[in-house]
């Protein structure tokens, strides 16, 4: 048995920044301007911060889905750590024998092992096993024990996960480009901090405002509220919500997508510009720019305009939206504070979802007209985001350029 008998860590929320905020905090690293551990916050600053993206998707044999993008997704774990100075020390193997020796390796030496694995592998995460359907995130080991059959994770719950050896090897082997793979990572360098800080910033800033890396420019930033609200309202549009999310389960699937992305999704709420707040509020003092805690302001509110958008994006006054919305955010809180021990009620919730989903089909709960009505409201609220947003890109640029 290889176990970190001392590791307390589980404050950390999304894969990715959760992951090494955990990790770093085990291992002692200590952000310099603080003395505190190194916040999820300033990691997701560092990043590329906060950003708005828009998608729909619709897969034959998978319900359509609305995807909301709240942070950069262009390489930000190499990002990150490469702004920070974090050297890493990555194994990956193609056989599990070695993977697992690796691993147990790692944990001897006293680091937290960080390993790749599938959220539909996890037991952890209650999801239905899906051949179609798989995600490679992160997560720390910070036990394993072959013999008593049981590995210890921290993986965004607020409490230690367990599954089985043979589960965590099944999820790690799922993706051949992440198959196997572990890292662990060395102290961050507290010279490069400020540049680290600088270089985020501007990233957000790009993304809100020009074209993005890959991908079309009105599915990223500012341009892609203005792009949702469009086919929101709008029917003839190519990937329009009447043709993408008509009435009935299809509209379901994008209002209940949507708002897992918003309110769930590594999260807890307000597309996580609550959040970047508290990054720019640290960014700051770093840079020595107090400007930057005025735009932190306007991003509280956008964080309000979104906890607004998603109860009206499944409202109360529409009785099995406001109940999959409970359900939803009971099924996250439940995980989060509960870990392993969640599992039945999270499978009870998804069976209650699905039936919700079911009796959709013959007793949908708006009139045609009432659909396009809460199509423009959502639209709507879309357009105020965007304005809050705005008026938060312009206060973020002015900090950083006094102009």
């Amino acid at each position: 048995m290889a176990i970190l008998h001392d590791y307390r860590q589980f404050q950390g929320l999304h894969w990715e920044t959760g992951t090494v905020r955990n990790s770093f905090d085990y291992r002692g690293f200590r952000a310099p301007h603080t003395g505190q551990p190194y916040s999820e916050a300033l990691l997701l600053g560092v990043s590329g911060g906060a950003v708005m993206g828009y998608f729909s998707f619709a897969y034959e044999g998978y319900p359509p889905q609305a995807r909301i993008l709240t942070r950069n997704t262009f390489d930000p774990w190499d990002t990150m750590l490469s702004r920070l100075g974090v050297a890493q020390n990555i194994h990956q193997t193609a056989k599990p024998e070695r993977a697992v020796a690796n691993l147990v390796a790692a944990l001897e030496e006293g680091a937290p092992a960080i390993v790749w694995a599938d959220v539909w592998g996890l037991p952890t995460n209650a999801l239905a096993h899906d051949r179609g359907m798989w995600a490679m995130f992160p997560v720390v080991v910070y036990g394993y024990d072959e013999a008593g059959g049981v590995v210890h994770l921290a993986d965004r719950a607020r409490v230690g996960l367990t599954c089985s050896p043979a589960e965590l090897a099944a999820a790690r082997g799922r993706v051949k480009q992440d198959k196997h793979r572990l890292m662990t990572l060395e102290a961050p360098d507290p010279g490069k901090l400020a540049g680290a800080v600088s270089a985020g910033i501007w990233d957000c800033l790009r993304l809100y405002t020009e074209a993005p890396p890959k991908g079309a420019k009105h599915n990223f930033g500012l341009a892609a509220f203005r792009h949702w609200a469009e086919l929101l309202t709008k029917p003839t549009a190519r990937l329009s919500w009447e043709r993408v999310f008509p009435a009935g389960r299809p509209l379901f699937d994008g209002l209940t997508s949507a708002f897992n992305d918003i309110a769930i999704f590594g999260k807890e709420g307000g597309a996580e510009r609550h959040v970047y707040a508290g990054f720019l509020d640290e960014a700051a003092i770093i840079l020595a720019r107090p400007a930057l805690g005025e735009a932190a302001g306007h991003f509280r509110a956008a964080a309000a305009a979104w906890d607004a958008l998603g109860r009206m994006l499944l409202p109360d006054e529409i009785a099995p939206f406001a109940e999959a919305r409970t359900l939803m955010l009971e099924r996250h809180t439940r995980f989060l504070d509960e870990g392993n021990a969640a599992q039945p009620r999270m499978e009870a919730i998804d069976a209650r979802l699905a039936a919700i989903r079911a009796g959709l089909a013959d007793d949908f709960p708006l009139s045609p007209s009432e659909v396009v009505a809460h199509r423009a409201a959502i639209a709507e609220q879309v357009m105020a985001i965007h304005d809050i947003e705005a008026a938060a890109v312009a206060a973020l640029r002015e900090a950083m350029t006094g102009r």
